[in-house]
């Protein structure tokens, strides 16, 4: 096992958290590499991170549930070590108008970008308490920050995701964890090909610096935030948008 820190990153699979993955392993730190469904892009970090020299631990399990968290890190203790760094990237978006959002969409849309980030934020500080140390980030949106039409359930829970963000992070505080949240702009992943090219020209038009941003952005403020540089920093709302919110 390396020497670096032990960081879980979850929906690592996903555009944000596949890139965030590569980034903190390139850095030297040891990722535990979580995936629900998609085994192929899994497959392809381990070959990528091995490549770099890197140390990569895969977990595959459904967040949304908390006793599949408990096996998760149950596991990643065994092999790994307790984790020192959670990065809380698993997320979903689908858009329908206020009025037709279903049921079955919103219990979704909070399962998988609020219910999961509590369930690992809360196991994870269970040993981060017992060290007195550990960085925590949840992964918002501008939405959240907002509010975007045609996705209440998506904007309201990214909304709870910086509330919980400020209340952990008075709350552990005391105990060393600093707990921080980055809301991204309109970042180039595979969750937002749903859109045309009509709405990425508006947004664009609307972007002071005239372009989206991409993952591997996301994945240097997270190592940042995670770094002693930004050891002082506890609570905050980063925001890389291009300038779309001032």
């Amino acid at each position: 096992i390396s020497s670096g820190r032990i960081v879980l990153i979850t929906g690592a699979s996903g555009g944000i958290g596949n890139e965030a993955a590569l980034y903190f392993a390139a850095k030297g730190d040891v990722v535990a590499y979580h995936y629900n469904e998609n085994n192929e892009k899994a497959e392809k970090a381990v070959k990528a991170i091995e490549a770099l020299g890197g140390t990569i631990f895969c977990c595959q399990g459904d967040l949304t549930k908390s006793e599949e968290v408990d096996r998760i890190f149950n596991e990643i203790e065994k092999a790994l070590g307790p984790v020192e760094i959670l990065v809380n990237a698993l997320g979903y978006s689908d858009q329908s108008l206020f009025q037709e959002i279903s049921d079955i969409s919103w219990r979704q849309t909070m399962a998988v970008n609020l219910d999961a980030s509590f369930y690992c934020s809360r196991r994870a500080a269970q040993k981060m308490l017992e060290a007195h140390k550990g960085c925590i980030l949840q992964i918002s949106s501008i939405w959240g920050m907002t509010g975007g039409a045609m996705e209440v359930h998506y904007s309201t829970a990214k909304a709870a995701l910086i509330g919980m963000t400020k209340a952990m992070a008075k709350e552990l505080g005391p105990s060393g964890i600093r707990v921080n949240c980055l809301a991204p702009g309109w970042i180039e992943t595979p969750m937002n090909d749903c859109h045309d090219s009509e709405a990425v020209s508006q947004f664009l038009v609307e972007t002071p610096l005239g372009r989206l941003g991409n993952a591997k952005e996301i994945g240097a403020w997270l190592y940042f935030l995670c770094s002693e540089e930004a050891s002082f920093m506890t609570g905050q709302v980063i925001s890389p948008n291009g300038g779309v919110v001032i």
